[in-house]
């Protein structure tokens, strides 16, 4: 069976999403599966041994320049390459207009969310077949479910997230992540409240690797590391290379951001710190001890993290 999947980002929906495929390998025979994603989380698909192609868009890009030549001319590719294939069913896993845009590009049976589950509602207009899925839940069960009523199966069991290519240690010191920026501002947790979280793990002779995606980032982690001997802020790096570092992670202590979820999806305990999302929709999902603290508006107190540290420390 020849599976689309529309699934472009971000990089913790995407996370949430590959249990749905670990699902899908396992009960639909020779499913053959390619995935639409983001050009900048074109790794992902590769991750899966379920994933046969990564079809690459790049939307943040085009939006820039959509009418420029090079644009056009990248556009043209992608509807190209989306009508030479036939597919089985195309499953459109965001239910926005941006993905349902690709959806009808794609030759085959569409799926996709009901008017009353979809995030932006318009876009059940254009799928041949619509789901009703309960939409306060957590995300994987959502997606999990979804990819149930398409393909006429019901899973059961904990969700894998088929990332055992990063199984095992580094072979480095022990050491422990943390990633303390995130894309908004009311997503921060205060600094000094970060410096006694690195305190507390370099007591127990743990190095400290700091994550950051941009320079603003970058100056905030390296303010926060000053006077704290045995950390480093990581140079930025691509997605494969962050997911070895943090397989090789003793814990991870981070926002609530898709390094974060990624942690967890690997089995690592984890400490997620919400503080202007909840984690009702987005808790950490994985086999490892995983803490889901805070909620939108009430942030988790310096002493419950560290409570949670003494817990995932001892637990890895």
């Amino acid at each position: 069976m020849r599976i689309l999947i529309v699934r472009t980002s971000s990089l913790g929906d995407l996370v949430h999403m590959l249990p749905a495929i670990s699902d899908i390998v396992a009960h639909v025979p020779d499913a053959r599966i390619d995935w639409v994603v983001e050009e900048s989380f074109a790794d992902i698909p590769t991750w899966h041994p379920g994933v046969e192609q990564a079809i690459v868009v790049a939307h943040r890009r085009w939006r820039r320049n959509w009418w420029s030549e090079q644009t056009r001319n990248e556009r043209r590719a992608l509807r190209k390459r989306l009508a030479n294939t036939r597919y089985d069913v195309v499953l459109d896993m965001q239910a926005l207009m941006k993905s349902a845009w690709l959806v009808r590009q794609a030759r085959g049976k569409r799926h996709g969310l009901d008017w009353k589950s979809a995030r932006e509602p318009l876009a059940s207009l254009f799928y041949d077949v619509q789901h009703r899925v309960a939409f306060w839940q957590p995300a994987v069960i959502r997606q999990r479910q979804l990819a149930e009523q398409t393909f006429g199966y019901r899973a059961t069991g904990a969700p894998d997230f088929g990332l055992t290519r990063f199984e095992g240690g580094t072979g480095e010191a022990p050491y422990v992540v943390i990633m303390p920026s995130a894309s908004r501002d009311d997503k921060l947790w205060p600094a000094e409240d970060w410096r006694e979280v690195m305190r507390r793990v370099r007591r127990d002779g743990l190095g400290l690797k700091l994550l950051a995606g941009n320079a603003a980032e970058a100056g905030r982690a390296e303010a926060l590391i000053e006077g704290i001997q045995g950390a480093e802020v990581m140079p930025r790096m691509g997605l494969t290379d962050v997911m070895h570092m943090l397989a090789g992670a003793t814990i991870m202590v981070g926002l609530d951001s898709g390094l974060t979820h990624l942690s967890a999806a690997l089995g690592r305990p984890t400490i997620g710190i919400y503080r202007a999302s909840t984690p009702v929709r987005t808790p950490l999902t994985g086999s490892g001890l995983n803490f889901s603290m805070g909620d939108r508006g009430a942030s988790p107190s310096l002493n419950a993290v560290l409570a949670a540290i003494d817990q995932a420390l001892a637990a890895a």
